[in-house]
């Protein structure tokens, strides 16, 4: 008998619906075709055990299964739960009038209970798409696959509650979440504020600049300055995820199988904040099963490197081409699969090895040439597609005491989100570039948008040409700063970039300037 079960194969962000075509003829022989991993040739001997200790036994047959297409790669144990009940009706132990409505994904333990696997949200968009009535997952992905509307979504516990609801013998209620309801209210919702912060006016407004505009920015200064505590509270005054964006993300983190058990959507913007010995391809994604890396962990969210040069040159220079393009492309011999990437990179550095040159209170160990081989850890390239740069002091401890709570994420994040609505309204005349959509701030503006949107007047080129000749920045630096000063002007609610939009935006090329340059940036 020949029977058809439907479930999906997981390719990157790339889902294809696959037909598990099952069937038995007189022998013992058991042949899996299409491409099947490991895992999926595995598959046999948990779905044996699973049978068994469910009251069932496999077919003494001559089994042969086909994963339809047989030429897309299939990977990992989602396949047991669809090769099971393929098995049971091709042997004529269930019935099989309900099979055609319905994917299946979900791993098998060998009692029969059902194990949670990764990509059940984008599954789920692609059985809506494909016009199925229902998918059937594991309890513990139920929510987040109820995400997707028009789908009704069962999360099951095992083997035998599958093939109960199959049969028509049981008729449990499909899952339902209130998706903007949830969404909403975790969306403001922050452990940290910048209001714990005292001090460093000029670093938070930094800060907030990037915020406002998407801008990559850099923090260099000593150990103990609040590197790391401003960075991590950079989320708290980002504008909130839009369900599209949230939507997005959480395709990415599903596939990783990032989500937390019982999630749904991903309602802040994710910060990661990956290791210094990190590897590049858990940096970009890839791997004998493609995964998405870090950099596609963070899409719509903040990438934060601390302490940036102590990553290995080749590490750093593979972010060179997602900071421009928005997105990875990760080819090889087996696989070419496309991740998204769109983040706010922000990273700090000491300015030497020791920590301490320039600053007043702490003498400095390092020798020239260790300081200039340590700053040449990061290429002038790389530095040049980080829009922001920005010193930063310790605070002295009695100033520190004195000093009162600094202004909370609220107020900053009003303000961006100010900003942000202006950049919407301006871009959305921008018909969308590719796959990547239309701009949605500032860093994100081409060359031609800069001229019709931030085209300085006279006395500010003036001061612009003097800045470029006496720091001799490159062309590219000199987008960057434009970009900075539309998003200053943006804050201030003008129409129009000035001198002083200018000269902020200039003060935010720190590693440019005078004793910097001469280290070797």
């Amino acid at each position: 008998m020949l029977v058809k079960t439907f479930c999906a194969a997981v390719n990157g962000l790339d889902v294809t619906t696959v037909t598990v075509e099952v069937s038995l003829t007189r022998g013992v022989m058991y042949h899996l075709t299409g491409l099947g991993d490991e895992a999926v040739k595995e598959s046999r001997d948990r779905i044996a055990a699973a049978l068994l200790n469910n009251g069932y036994k496999f077919p003494v047959a001559d089994v042969t299964i086909n994963l339809s297409p047989a030429d897309i790669r299939k990977e990992g144990s989602s396949y047991d739960l669809p090769l099971a009940i393929g098995i049971l009706a091709a042997n004529e132990k269930m019935n099989v009038d309900r099979l055609g409505d319905y994917m299946l994904v979900g791993e098998l333990g060998l009692d029969g209970k059902l194990q949670p696997v990764r990509g059940a949200l984008p599954i789920a968009i692609k059985a809506r798409a494909e016009k199925f009535k229902g998918l059937i997952v594991p309890k513990q992905n139920q929510r987040e696959a109820a995400v997707v509307n028009n789908l009704e979504v069962y999360g099951m516990e095992d083997l035998l509650e599958v093939i109960n609801f199959l049969n028509g013998t049981s008729h449990p209620e499909p899952c339902f979440v209130d998706t903007r309801k949830e969404f909403y209210e975790q969306q403001a919702k922050f452990d940290i504020d910048f209001s714990d912060v005292r001090g460093q006016e000029s670093v938070k407004r930094a800060l907030e600049v990037a915020a406002a505009g998407g801008h990559n920015i850099i923090m260099i200064g000593p150990p103990g300055s609040g590197k790391s505590m401003l960075a991590k509270r950079l989320p708290s005054i980002l504008p909130p995820l839009s369900l599209s964006e949230s939507l997005e993300t959480t395709q990415i983190h599903s596939i990783a199988g990032k989500l937390s058990r019982g999630a749904s959507l991903i309602s802040q913007r994710p910060f990661r904040s990956p290791h210094h010995t990190i590897s590049q391809t858990a940096l970009v994604g890839g791997g004998n099963h493609p995964q998405p890396g870090e950099i596609s962990l963070a899409h719509n969210g903040v990438l934060f490197i601390d302490e940036m040069p102590e990553l290995s040159r080749a590490v750093l220079e593979v972010l060179r081409q997602p900071l421009e393009d928005r997105v990875i492309t990760i080819s090889r011999a087996k696989y070419n699969i496309e991740f998204p990437c769109s983040f706010m990179l922000v990273a700090s550095m000491n300015p030497c090895p020791c920590g301490y040159y320039g600053d007043p209170n702490h003498h400095c160990v390092c020798t020239p040439g260790q300081i200039q081989r340590y700053m040449n850890k990061i290429s002038g390239p790389l530095l040049d597609r980080i829009d922001i740069q920005c010193e930063i002091q310790a605070v002295p401890f009695a100033q520190l005491s004195q000093m009162q709570p600094g202004e909370p994420s609220a107020a900053i994040r009003e303000r961006v989100i100010r900003a942000r609505q202006i950049q919407t309204e301006r871009f959305s005349s921008i018909p969308k570039q590719g796959g990547l959509g239309r701009p949605h701030c500032n860093a994100q503006m081409t060359e031609r948008m800069l001229h019709e949107f931030a085209e300085p007047d006279a006395a500010s080129l003036d001061m612009l040409r003097m800045a470029m000749e006496r720091l001799k920045l490159s062309a590219r630096a000199y987008s960057r700063i434009l970009k900075v000063a539309r998003t200053i002007a943006d804050l201030a609610g003008s129409e129009k970039v000035e001198s002083m939009h200018i000269a902020e935006a200039i003060g935010y090329r720190n590693l440019d300037r005078g004793d910097w340059a001469e280290r070797g940036m």
